[in-house]
């Protein structure tokens, strides 16, 4: 909230997000090199959704918006449907979205182990990580190259190597140190180019809200701040 108080209205493109949902899990979810990603260690907002200050902030600052779990917000309008074939918290996961009236189809497997691409699967580093292959087909279906996007939720940090590859540019913010030094590991190992400062804000008050802001220019080279 405190961030995205300081852009004015209608400042990005389209918002791109995953809040919590409010709900009470504890699964871990392990990946191949047995480590183990537990929703009990999800420890500062979990279960706690987003309010409706939230929901009015994000408009505010976005032309558009895409939220993950907008049933659980009881957001209507449009939906991506993300089919997941078959994992244990639900077969589809349902993706708010204000750019369109009807439903869209999302087809990728994404279910505990099994991964669509069984040969570069995704290492799990959060527990509710999202593939880098769903970002990017909403980018490519709902964005264009240079356009400004936030992810008020970064978490893994999907988002961010998506928007590399699709050159589009991102302002992502986590509020969890631990998942936050996490995905910029992850970014930066994912990205292998330029050179990458990922800053604290000291003016925010504790808990510290950590932002990463990644421009995509042309040609792959990058300025962050």
């Amino acid at each position: 909230m405190e961030i995205m108080k300081q852009f004015p209205d209608n400042h990005f493109n389209l918002a791109i997000t995953d809040p919590p949902y409010g709900n009470n899990d504890a699964i871990g979810i392990k990946n191949g090199g047995g480590h183990c990603a537990e929703r009990k260690d999800y420890k500062l907002f979990n279960n706690i959704a987003p309010n409706a200050e939230y929901f009015s902030e994000l408009k505010r600052i976005s032309k558009n918006q895409i939220i993950c779990g907008g049933n659980f917000f009881g957001l209507a309008g449009g939906y991506i449907c993300w089919w997941k074939h078959g994992t244990a918290f639900g077969e589809c996961e349902l993706i708010y979205c204000s750019m369109i009236n009807s439903v869209k189809l999302f087809d990728f497997t994404w279910n505990g182990m099994l991964q669509e691409n069984m040969k570069n699967k995704e290492l799990r580093i959060h527990p509710t990580q999202k593939p880098v292959a769903l970002y990017k087909w909403i980018l490519s279906q709902f964005t264009k190259p240079g356009n400004n996007i936030i992810d008020t939720h970064m978490g893994s940090g999907s988002i961010a190597i998506a928007c590399n590859e699709m050159n589009v540019n991102l302002t992502a913010i986590e509020i969890d140190a631990d998942y936050f030094n996490s995905a910029c590991d992850r970014i930066k190992t994912a990205t292998a180019q330029g050179m990458f400062d990922f800053e604290t804000p000291e003016s925010l008050p504790p808990p510290a809200i950590y932002r990463v802001t990644i421009i995509f220019l042309w040609r792959m080279n990058y300025e962050l701040r």
